[in-house]
């Protein structure tokens, strides 16, 4: 801009020729033909010449660059994005909205994958592809003290188990001060799952924070109390009780109020299954979240050049002692049916056959539930939450089995007990007695599923011998926690070099 007013000034108050210009200023004379001639032109313009001057002289020169080619934007680059961009688009279509990928994913993505190129090129290449995006809200940065403030939120996942697309709950607790996330997967968002995360958060902590922040969960917000009082929950208060912390609720649709966990919930839904949501089971999925936030609170954030975990070592000793651990669950009297078993939420679960007639106290607890009779535990079973399944153990049914072996080649609890079904489809076919004798004994002894397959594993290797079901009962017998070698398999090598010099002889 300087070197346009020395220009237009020295040709036009000095009277200076275009040569003597370049020379003085040491610059092309083209360029100072140039800007004599734009001048001219915006003299004829129509405005007031001493405005037209002040206009000319006070705006800064306009370059032209002209259309140059992307180095970095290569084709095999947009190729990558755009199937990134895809499966976006397919996560749409299949509900799974809240777990598409970022841009700043998708360019740590491309980085991983050895793709050199920065991270506003793709954003400008996405936005043209995808249109501007929507405004931002915009939310007030907090000062807090240290073990002061953690804030809970639910979010929902869905992820393919086995093949089939479930939906999950993610109860997430963030630390206002150090940002240090914590995350569980649980089927529902009931009070049991409330609860009991922040039971195992505390645990976890080994300390409680001093308050506690929520929004209008229904698991936390028993009811509203004018226009912005709300009463909370039973749960909520014995939650309070226990562990001695305040709690706050949040404005009506106002989730800037709690951001930390706001964020973190979307953080790490996005980080966790944006890039992997297919598990064998539940227990892959939660050890893969664990993994991911561990690695989230292990990287360092900006502003304070410092990790969670070392701003959470910082929090500790502000954090309120941890009492003893709260017992979550509900209890509930069902009464045995004729199948030896109890329904609760459409499901069924058996108990001891003995029992039918009788009421059993169930003890219902988030994955797993208790059943007991006269103070007594009598069964467990893992919690099912489809609709009208059997949950069915087969050493609850051994009384009635050895009156009626006849039932048990087509009985539901065969067909659920796993490695007992394929053992007996293997060895017992005819012999229900034989095999419900089996049964008994290891149910007696303490025996699992996997000694007695090691024992039927060893037996079976044998060549000479059948397997029956006092051989079985004799090895498991023999030691239980480490089974023997049978003799028969010390002395095979030694059997074999015999036979192979006897042959050897022969021949």
């Amino acid at each position: 801009m300087y070197t346009k007013q020395e220009i237009i000034l020295k040709s036009y108050r000095e009277g200076k020729s275009q040569r003597a210009i370049s020379k003085e200023l040491g610059i092309s004379r083209k360029t100072v033909k140039r800007y004599i001639t734009e001048f001219e032109v915006h003299l004829q313009s129509g405005l007031p010449a001493q405005e037209a001057v002040t206009e000319y002289l006070s705006s800064p020169p306009a370059y032209q660059p002209g259309k140059r080619g992307k180095l970095k934007l290569t084709v095999e680059v947009r190729e990558a994005i755009d199937r990134l961009l895809a499966a976006n688009e397919e996560k749409k279509q299949q509900g799974l909205r809240k777990q598409l990928l970022k841009k700043c994913d998708i360019h740590a993505l491309l980085k991983e994958q050895g793709i050199a190129i920065g991270y506003t090129s793709v954003c400008n290449y996405i936005k043209e592809k995808q249109g501007k995006s929507a405004p931002r809200e915009a939310f007030i940065r907090q000062d807090y003290v240290l073990g002061s403030v953690c804030e809970f939120d639910w979010g929902e996942i869905k992820l393919f188990i086995d093949g089939k697309l479930t939906r999950f709950q993610l109860a997430v607790f963030t630390g206002a001060y150090s940002n240090y996330r914590y995350a569980i997967i649980y089927q529902r968002q009931d009070t049991l799952a409330f609860m009991e995360s922040h039971v195992g958060f505390f645990e976890y902590l080994q300390g409680v924070y001093k308050e506690m922040v929520y929004d209008n969960m229904r698991v936390a917000v028993s009811k509203f109390v004018g226009r912005h009082e709300k009463e909370p929950t039973q749960a909520l208060l014995q939650l309070r009780g226990h562990y001695h912390f305040s709690h706050r609720f949040c404005n009506i649709y106002r989730g800037n109020e709690k951001g930390h966990v706001e964020r973190s919930v979307e953080y790490i839904r996005r980080k966790s299954f944006g890039v992997k949501c297919h598990f064998a089971d539940l227990e892959e999925a939660a050890d893969w979240l664990d993994k991911t936030t561990a690695s989230l609170n292990n990287t360092t954030q900006k502003l304070t050049g410092k990790t969670a975990n070392e701003l959470l070592e910082e929090e500790r000793a502000a954090l309120l002692p941890l009492p003893a651990r709260l017992l979550c669950s509900d209890q509930i009297q069902l009464r045995v049916d004729k199948y030896a078993t109890v329904s609760y939420k459409t499901n069924r679960y058996s108990v001891p056959d003995c029992l039918v007639g009788d009421f059993v106290q169930a003890k219902i607890m988030s994955h797993e539930l208790w059943f007991y009779h006269n103070d007594r535990r009598v069964a467990i079973h893992p919690r099912s939450y489809q609709k009208h399944w059997w949950i069915i153990k087969i050493d609850h049914y051994l009384e009635t089995f050895q009156r009626k072996p006849g039932a048990l080649a087509g009985s539901v609890a065969l067909a659920s007990s796993g490695y007992l079904k394929e053992l007996y489809e293997a060895h017992f076919v005819g012999e229900p007695r034989n095999f419900i004798d089996l049964l008994d004994y290891c149910s007696r002894h303490g025996i699992t599923d996997e000694k007695l397959k090691q024992a039927v594993t060893q037996l079976t290797q044998n060549p000479i011998k059948s397997l029956t079901t006092e051989r079985v009962k004799a090895l498991l017998g023999n030691k239980q926690e480490d089974l023997p070698l049978p003799e028969w398999t010390q002395t095979t090598a030694m059997a074999k070099s015999q036979l192979q010099q006897v042959s050897a002889l022969i021949n």
